[in-house]
């Protein structure tokens, strides 16, 4: 059942006690969704003993922080937090729900949406409120929100509604939505909630948790040196390697170089891939395919590098070097050293 004056959440989630970065990338969207439709924020903390990340929330644009705290919670198991979650939802009825395209994003969310039975749109790179006319029956929807996301293999741009069964739920990208800055005075209200679990058999026991932790980090580069599929091998990424170590930043390729093997998923930039938003970019044999710009254009300042002029690469960089990167990168890294 809809509720026009339902609040828009966003699922914050958080592991050991810690919130990531998603939360925050994800109040910064909801911020501006909740303003256009003249609701209420509101992020849904579940855990055991994680009152004191209420605080954080608030100062990042929550104005309700929904509390569901207990010891069954202190894991993300999906059971429990779905059933929670589930229960959650049809106590405060939300007309928007987001979580972020993460593990824990990616499981939840699309189980949650399952039992409430009103769908979900995954991996979304941006979310709008606008105006729906159902082209077969002619009725009108006013303010439903617009999931938009990449489909075809990123070959068009999708924009889905769920103009009927409400709320209406999205996964969002990872680093796509940028964060409101920090205000410190900000607060807001805390609600807590039951979870509901009495009687709920939870069939997975967490024993113990293992964590790698990647060694790169674009999303917190200050300056990328990215590659396509020009670079031509792997053994010539080890320029761009010699590049970024000159510049004190980070190497990171297209899906095009990943696919080709010659640098690891983990370094994918693009709408497969990550986005980020680096000071300065360095592209080096990169074509600028739409999936790939789609994950870099908001960097502020973009070099190019490419022995065809006429590459679209060129159409959103500042500054646009023609030439053979195996040429040109030898003497940018000979002049900084320099």
């Amino acid at each position: 059942m809809k509720n026009t004056q339902g609040e828009v959440w966003v699922f914050a989630e958080q592991e050991e006690g810690k919130l990531s970065e998603v939360p925050f990338e994800l109040l910064g969207k909801a911020r501006e969704l909740a303003d256009r439709l003249g609701v209420k924020v509101g992020a849904v903390l579940m855990g055991s003993g994680v009152e004191a990340l209420a605080k954080p929330l608030f100062e990042g644009g929550a104005d309700v922080v929904h509390l569901v705290d207990d010891p069954a919670l202190k894991v993300f198991r999906n059971k429990a937090y779905r059933h929670a979650m589930v229960e959650l939802v049809k106590e405060a009825n939300p007309q928007i729900v987001i979580f972020g395209a993460t593990h824990m994003g990616r499981d939840l969310g699309p189980s949650v949406a399952s039992a409430l039975r009103c769908g979900l749109t995954a991996d979304c790179t941006d979310l709008q409120i606008g105006d729906y006319t159902d082209k077969k029956t002619g009725e009108e929807f006013k303010n439903v929100l617009m999931q938009i996301r990449p489909a075809f293999g990123g070959n068009i741009i999708a924009t889905i509604v769920n103009a009927r069964n409400w709320p209406q739920m999205a996964t969002v990208r990872e680093g796509v939505m940028k964060p409101l800055p920090r205000d410190a005075a900000r607060g807001g209200d805390v609600v807590r909630h039951g979870a509901h679990l009495d009687g709920v058999e939870i069939p997975v026991e967490v024993v113990e948790i293992i964590r790698k932790t990647s060694s790169i980090n674009l999303k917190g580069a200050r300056v990328i040196v990215c590659g396509g599929a020009g670079v031509g091998s792997k053994e010539n990424f080890k320029l761009l390697h010699d590049l970024a170590a000159a510049l004190g930043g980070a190497v990171g390729g297209s899906r095009a170089a990943v696919d080709l093997g010659y640098c690891e998923h983990e370094r994918q930039i693009g709408q497969t891939g990550v986005t980020v938003r680096p000071a300065l970019m360095i592209s080096c044999g990169v074509s600028g395919a739409v999936q790939h710009l789609a994950g870099m254009k908001d960097s502020a300042k973009i070099i190019a590098i490419n022995t065809d002029k006429d590459a679209p690469i060129f159409q959103v960089a500042h500054y646009g070097i023609v030439g053979d990167l195996n040429v040109v990168v030898p003497k940018l890294i000979k002049a900084i050293k320099q």
